[in-house]
């Protein structure tokens, strides 16, 4: 599992653009600063389901941030794809072709990255972004 970053995809070779990237890191803050502050119990933000846990462990990307709740292991970044021609429950991606290749043969797909901890159990969603075939968006590509 890789986490993609938004220009990952912006290559001749995918033939896809990304856009609309959407950063939740001020709700993260919030949450644990709820949580430091004793308004949110470890129960409450260390609930990653157990096939998240899975994916975090086996083929997630371990970041360089420790986790803010446990603050004894690195967040690992787990990333998944939903669009038309994928399976209802979207797909895992475990590596930049695994990516462009799912580019390639889908048309508009959005990828969620999920922060995990493999310790803890925290989770929360990091960012998203959309993928777009490159035909119907060049007039709108970021340099």
């Amino acid at each position: 599992m890789v986490s993609l970053p938004p220009g990952a995809l912006r290559g001749r070779e995918s033939g896809s653009h990304v856009s609309g990237q959407v950063d939740y890191r001020l709700a993260r803050n919030a949450v644990v600063r709820e949580f430091r502050r004793g308004r949110l119990s470890r129960l409450d933000v260390c609930d990653a389901h157990p096939e998240l846990m899975r994916a975090a462990i086996n083929v997630g990307r371990e970041s360089r941030e420790d986790c803010p709740i446990c603050e004894l292991a690195k967040i690992r970044l787990v990333s998944y794809v939903f669009g038309t021609r994928l399976a209802p429950s979207g797909v895992c991606v475990t590596s930049d072709q695994e990516m462009n290749k799912l580019a390639r043969n889908s048309r508009d797909m959005v990828c969620y990255v999920v922060e995990v901890c493999p310790n803890c159990s925290w989770n929360h969603l990091a960012r998203s972004f959309t993928v777009q075939p490159a035909s119907r968006s060049q007039h709108s590509r970021v340099p």
